[in-house]
C-alpha cells in the first residue's frame, strides 16, 4: 500500500507526531474548539488537557470503574463521561473547583458502552448499554423522559417475542444535525430513528458487513462511514429522510457503498476511524498488535490510499480528528495520546507577493503594465461599488447544505423541538485554569 509522491504544500492531513501526552488514557477526544483534549482512563477518571500548555487543567474523578466514552457539548462547557459502573456523569467546566461540579448523574441498569450529547442541546443524551439497548434521555423539565429505541417488528410479534429475536445495538450516534439517531446492529443493519418522536424511519441493510462496530459522519451529514467485523470500512451516501409518518411507515433500503477501504495485504481490523473537517480525508486506526498505524485515504480523489502514519511500537486503540485543523489524536495501549500535525515546509516565495519559486534561472520578461499605478479616481469608484454590495452572512450556501440541512427552527419541527428549553452552554463562558499559586480566566 505505497502512496504516490505528494506535493508537500498541498497536504491537508497530519503526517508527523507533534507531541505526546502521558495520560494513562484508553481514548482521547478533541473539544469543538480544538484547544482541549479529554482523555478517558481505565481507573474511572478522565483528564482534560490544554494543548497550548500541554498540561492537565481538570481531573474528572467520579466513576468507580473504567470510563468507556467522553463527549463535549457544542461550546465545550460540559463534558460527559460514561462508565462500566452503570453511570453517566455530566461535568460543568465553568465551576472553579477541581474536580468540577457534577451537573447531573444518570444511572442505568447495565454498564454503559457509550454516551453522547445532542449536537444542539446538552440536556438530551444518547446512551448505549452493554446489553445492546439504546436510550434517548431528555433531562429538560418539560420533556423529562428516558425512551428506549426499539427496532420495528415486521411480523407482528409481541414485545416479549421480539426482544428475543431482535439484533443487539452495537453502536449509537447522533447525526451532525441531531435530527436523527443512527444505530449499528449485530445483524449488518443500520437503523435510523427520528430524535423527536423516537420512531424508526429507516432500516438499511449493509450486505456482507457482519457486526456494525462503528459509525462516522462527514461534517455535512450526507456521508456515513461504517466499521464492521469483516474488516472493511464502507462509505455510504445517505438518502434524504422524510418526517415520520402517522402510520409508522419507514424506509427499507439496502445501501451500496460508494467506496470500500481496507488493507488487502495484512487484512487488519479497525479500532476506530475519523473524517477530516472538510470531508476530504478518512483516517483508519489499525488493530495491529505490533505497531501503531493510521491509514489515510483521499476521499476527494475517489477514495485512493494516500499514506500510512507510523506511531511506533505501542499499538493503537483509538483515533479522533481535530474539528478544524489537519491534526489527529491517537491513543496507544500504554495510555499515551499522540497529537499528529502537518508540518509546513518553508516557502520563501511567500514573502514576495506575486512571485514564485523556480528550480533554475529563467529570463524575466517585464509586462508592459506591470508597474502602472491605477488611477485614483477609478480606484475610489471601484472600492465604493464593492462596499455597496450586500453580503448575506446569515444563510448557508445551498450547494453546501443540500436538502438535508435545515437549521432554521421555524422551518423544521425537529430542530424546534431540540431548541425548546435550551441549555446554558453559551459562547463566551469562562474556563478557569486552576494553578497552585495563581488562577487565570480564559
Amino acid at each position: 500500500m505505497d502512496g504516490g509522491l505528494a506535493n508537500p504544500f498541498n497536504i491537508t492531513y497530519p503526517t508527523a507526531i507533534q507531541t505526546s501526552l502521558h495520560s494513562g488514557a484508553t481514548f482521547a477526544k478533541f473539544d469543538p474548539s480544538g484547544r482541549f483534549v479529554a482523555a478517558g482512563r481505565a481507573d474511572g477518571s478522565a483528564r482534560v488537557w490544554d494543548l497550548n500548555t500541554k498540561s492537565t487543567v481538570r481531573w474528572l474523578e467520579g466513576h468507580v470503574k473504567g470510563v468507556t466514552s467522553v463527549d463535549w457539548s457544542r461550546n465545550s462547557r460540559y463534558v460527559l463521561t460514561a462508565s462500566k459502573d452503570w453511570n453517566v456523569i455530566v461535568w460543568d467546566l465553568a465551576s472553579d473547583i477541581d474536580p468540577p461540579k457534577k451537573k447531573v448523574t444518570v444511572r442505568f441498569d447495565a454498564p454503559v458502552v457509550s454516551a453522547a450529547f445532542h449536537p444542539r442541546n446538552s440536556q438530551i443524551l444518547l446512551v448505549l448499554l452493554s446489553a445492546g439497548d439504546a436510550y434517548i434521555v431528555d433531562l429538560r423539565k418539560e420533556h423529562r423522559t428516558r425512551v428506549e429505541l426499539c427496532e420495528v417488528d415486521d411480523e407482528g410479534e409481541d414485545e416479549a417475542q421480539m426482544s428475543k429475536t431482535r439484533a443487539a445495538m452495537a453502536v449509537a450516534r447522533f447525526d451532525p444535525s441531531g435530527k436523527h439517531v443512527f444505530l449499528g446492529t449485530s445483524s449488518a443493519h443500520v437503523l435510523v430513528f427520528n430524535t423527536r418522536t423516537k420512531t424508526m424511519i429507516a432500516r438499511h441493510k449493509i450486505a456482507g458487513a457482519g457486526v456494525i462496530k462503528g459509525l462516522e459522519f462527514a461534517k455535512n451529514g450526507r456521508r456515513l462511514v461504517t466499521n464492521s467485523s469483516d474488516r472493511i470500512l464502507r462509505q455510504l451516501n445517505l438518502p434524504v429522510y422524510a418526517p415520520p409518518s402517522a402510520d409508522g411507515a419507514y424506509i427499507e433500503q439496502e445501501l451500496e457503498p460508494i467506496y470500500r477501504f481496507s488493507d488487502p495485504i495484512n487484512r487488519v481490523a479497525w479500532h476506530a476511524m475519523a473524517c477530516s473537517p472538510d470531508g476530504e480525508w478518512l483516517a483508519g486506526g489499525a488493530a495491529d498488535n505490533a505497531a501503531h498505524k493510521i491509514y489515510i485515504w483521499d476521499i476527494g480523489n475517489e477514495g485512493q490510499f494516500a499514506n500510512t502514519l507510523d506511531g511506533g511500537r505501542e499499538p493503537l486503540v483509538h483515533v479522533h480528528w481535530h474539528p478544524s485543523k489537519p491534526a489527529i489524536a491517537s491513543t496507544t495501549n500504554q495510555g499515551n495520546v499522540l497529537i499528529w500535525h502537518c508540518p509546513i515546509p518553508e516557502r520563501w516565495g511567500a514573502f514576495a507577493g506575486g512571485f514564485e519559486e523556480v528550480d533554475e534561472n529563467v529570463e524575466y520578461e517585464e509586462r508592459e503594465d506591470e508597474f502602472d499605478i491605477e488611477d485614483e479616481n477609478e480606484f475610489a469608484l471601484r472600492k465604493q461599488k464593492e462596499e455597496e454590495e450586500e453580503v448575506d452572512i446569515n444563510s448557508i450556501e445551498e450547494e453546501k447544505r443540500g436538502d438535508y440541512w435545515k437549521w432554521n427552527a421555524e422551518d423544521d419541527e425537529d430542530i424546534a423541538w431540540a431548541d425548546d428549553d435550551p441549555d446554558d452552554d453559551l459562547p463566551g463562558w469562562k474556563f478557569k485554569i486552576l494553578m497552585e499559586e495563581d488562577s487565570e480566566m480564559i
